[in-house]
């Protein structure tokens, strides 16, 4: 059995009511962009069905690179400022190593 390193990265963002679709346009935007990055092996936005106003992310990267490439291309930086205007709070982030089995 082959094993390979997985960057695993999740997200969540709460809007407000005022915010909230903007965001989320925002959100849909940056996240059909990433699928197209090299790397990206799933890159998905989804509601917190207890508090709508909550957007979690949900990210898997082929490697470390991909999610560093990632990180630095200018839309991304674009993307967090955007939130940062729309949050009615910091949002959070964890990125994790896993291992893969193939």
């Amino acid at each position: 059995m082959t094993r390979s390193q997985e960057i695993v990265v999740l997200g969540s963002v709460l809007a407000t009511e005022e915010t909230v679709e903007e965001l989320l346009a925002e959100a849909l935007v940056h996240v059909r962009r990433s699928r197209a990055e090299p790397g990206c092996l799933q890159h998905g936005v989804h509601r917190d069905v207890e508090d709508p106003l909550r957007l979690v992310f949900v990210e898997r990267w082929a490697d470390r690179a991909a999610i560093d490439r990632h990180f630095a291309v200018p839309e991304s930086a674009t993307f967090v400022a955007a939130v940062g205007r729309l949050s009615a709070e910091p949002p959070t982030m964890a990125v994790y190593e896993a291992d893969r089995f193939i």
